[in-house]
């Protein structure tokens, strides 16, 4: 299944302003993970995130499944997530 690109990152924008966070202010860079995100979604079944390492483990990758389990701590911690998607708001 071959999801739209632009409807897949309005839907990221929505979560990220639920959160109370937003997406990188970078298009190009929204631009190449939602890449990613479809690209592993197509090969996959599911929007892993494209900047971790897909492992034999399926639990293990279930948590690398965006939005990850890792996101929300890392944007408190460091105002990002691991692979720029998400960022604090200013």
């Amino acid at each position: 299944m071959v999801m739209d690109k632009e409807k897949y990152t309005e839907a990221k924008r929505k979560y990220a302003e639920r959160a109370g966070f937003m997406l990188n202010p970078d298009r190009q860079v929204v631009g190449m993970i939602v890449d990613g995100l479809l690209d592993n979604m197509e090969k996959h079944g599911k929007p892993y995130c494209p900047c971790r390492p897909m492992t034999s483990d399926d639990a293990e990758n279930r948590k690398n499944v965006c939005p990850c389990v890792y996101h929300k701590d890392e944007i408190a911690k460091d105002g990002k997530c691991h692979c720029w998607l998400f960022v604090k708001r200013p």
